[in-house]
């Protein structure tokens, strides 16, 4: 009976790790020892959850010229460029986020700014990465 319900498990945990798609960011540039991954799943309401991990990210304020916070950024198909959050520092060695949003994504990427409530990005993009098309 135990071996039936580890199975069972080990299935449901892998059809859920299967539908999510993950995307890497490649090494910026500005703050090169940052590792950045962002996952993307839809829930039952047909919305699309996303987490961004940034590892080993410095300080906003620590940039050159400095600025007060990380904003995540989603291009759209049909919506544009919609800003999705900021980046929240858990400690000194791991930022998250983690958002819904009723937009398909094809494009996801971090830039610093003054402001959290913007619009529209006009700080130092830090990094972008696609997603996968497989959804």
């Amino acid at each position: 009976m135990k071996t039936i319900n580890k199975l069972v498990f080990g299935a449901v945990v892998l059809c859920l790790v299967s539908c999510a798609s993950t995307a890497k960011f490649p090494v910026s540039s500005v703050t090169p020892a940052a590792v950045i991954t962002a996952e993307m799943k839809q829930d039952k309401n047909k919305n699309y959850v996303i987490e961004v991990t940034a590892k080993n990210m410095a300080s906003a304020d620590r940039l050159n010229p400095p600025k007060n916070n990380y904003i995540v950024w989603i291009v759209t198909e049909n919506n544009g460029t919609v800003n999705i959050g900021q980046l929240i520092n858990k400690n000194a060695k791991k930022s998250y986020l983690k958002t819904t949003t009723p937009f398909k994504v094809s494009e996801i990427f971090i830039t610093a700014e003054e402001q959290g409530d913007i619009s529209y990005p006009s700080g130092i993009e830090i990094s972008r990465t696609h997603f996968s098309r497989k959804r």
